[in-house]
């Protein structure tokens, strides 16, 4: 993957804000919770979802992209290979994400229906890419489910309340309260499934959730770096000098990744400009690597050497059109920025994922009503119109044994 001249200065600035990386101890089993399927490489925990293993449970479904439309209530699908919206169709109000769930078997629209009541989550059957019935439930942000596949988890974000759900029938099991997590959304999971982290928009923080006794371990907040990148209009190349002192007092988190090895969580910080890195088992901050304005959504490439971060170009939560929109590559091992990709004309890439053969980069443009088609071997964006304010749209079908949740968080 080569490096763009203007990503040199970017990476290393980043090596002054990440700590040095961990040599790696000889590989142990994990031992994980009872029902989760077995680690197979300790070293690596994406090893079962490179682009050769597509589990025998997706091989009759659809190849398509499904992307939630949050403003116009409605779900744009499209062909990867033509790149043409070949169907669309109305859900509930507010869809934010669209899950795969935990038997690769439904993809759910999570619609949370912002500040009404009336929240729900619509299945569509990946063999036939048609929704079926819509499920009343409160306050679907996001959906995740336990690495046992028992329960499925509705980030309840307005409630500050996970609700774990029967993962088929949605009824409810029970209910953990985060009251501390403003803006809870989004998590990832430790490596032997025991806990959970949860990213605190409005709190600027990141719970930690015990799977296991079923409670908050605690919160963790996230200190900002002194500077971060300016929104200033695009010019086609991402300017390392572009920046300014950074004067918010708290971050604005979003999406989070565990690192192959499990011993590290990437935390994309709208408000810091960049990645915060955490250690789980300890709960404590190690490092910081800034990628671009308003980091947003963070994907490991399939074959878990790299992570893509989608800088959304702007810090405001409704931004404006063509922002100073980005992507950047980092490698997981030195924790170094190898690739800065701009979106030509400015964007506002967002959630998304990586086609299963790991070529494309899927993410949706959340103020440019746009999905975009990011090539992972030189950036080059192809983009293509959809509904009113796309945000979490999923890639299907995905490698990999079952779902965590999210737009595809499969281990």
């Amino acid at each position: 993957m080569k490096t763009p001249f203007f990503a040199v200065t970017v990476l290393a600035a980043a090596s002054v804000f990440v700590s040095s990386p961990v040599v790696a101890a000889p590989a142990a089993a994990v031992v994980t919770v009872p029902g989760m399927p077995a680690v197979t490489n300790s070293q690596n925990l994406y090893s079962e979802t490179t682009s050769d293993k597509i589990s025998a449970a997706v091989r009759g479904d659809l190849e398509r992209v499904y992307v939630p439309n949050l403003r116009s209530n409605d779900v744009s699908v499209i062909d990867p290979v033509t790149l043409k919206v070949v169907d669309h169709f109305k859900v509930g109000y507010a869809p934010q994400h669209i899950v795969p769930s935990w038997d690769l078997r439904t993809l759910w629209v999570a619609n949370n229906a912002e500040r009404r009541s009336d929240g729900s989550l619509t299945p569509i059957d990946p063999r036939t890419g048609k929704p079926g019935k819509a499920i009343p439930v409160d306050d679907p942000y996001n959906l995740y489910f336990t690495p046992d596949g028992k329960s499925a988890i509705v980030v309840a974000e307005a409630m500050h309340r996970l609700d774990f759900r029967d993962p088929h029938t949605m009824k409810m099991q029970y209910a953990i309260d985060v009251p501390k997590c403003g803006g809870i959304n989004h998590a990832d999971f430790s490596i032997d499934g025991s806990y959970a982290l949860f990213t605190c928009e409005f709190d600027g923080s990141v719970a930690k959730i015990d799977l296991v006794h079923r409670s908050v371990v605690g919160y963790l907040k996230l200190t900002m770096p002194a500077t971060r990148f300016k929104a200033v209009p695009l010019t086609g190349v991402i300017n390392p000098a572009d920046t300014e002192i950074c004067s918010s007092s708290k971050g604005m988190p979003q999406d989070i990744r565990v690192s192959p090895d499990g011993k590290r969580f990437y935390v994309a910080d709208m408000e810091a400009d960049g990645v915060h890195v955490l250690d789980g088992d300890s709960f404590t901050k190690v490092g910081f690597i800034p990628t671009g304005v308003a980091a947003h959504g963070i994907y490991p490439s399939r074959d878990g050497k790299s992570f893509y971060v989608a800088n959304r170009g702007s810090h405001r939560i409704h931004g404006q059109r063509h922002g100073k929109g980005s992507v950047t590559v980092i490698d997981f091992s030195s924790g170094k920025v190898v690739s800065q990709w701009p979106i030509p004309g400015g964007g506002s890439p967002d959630m998304g994922n990586v086609s299963a053969d790991g070529k494309s980069l899927w993410l949706s443009g959340r103020f440019d009503d746009v999905v975009y088609r990011v090539d992972t071997g030189n950036g080059k964006v192809t983009q293509i119109a959809v509904g009113q304010e796309p945000h979490g749209l999923t890639v299907w079908p995905q490698p990999g044994r079952y779902s965590l949740g999210h737009t595809g968080n499969l281990r």
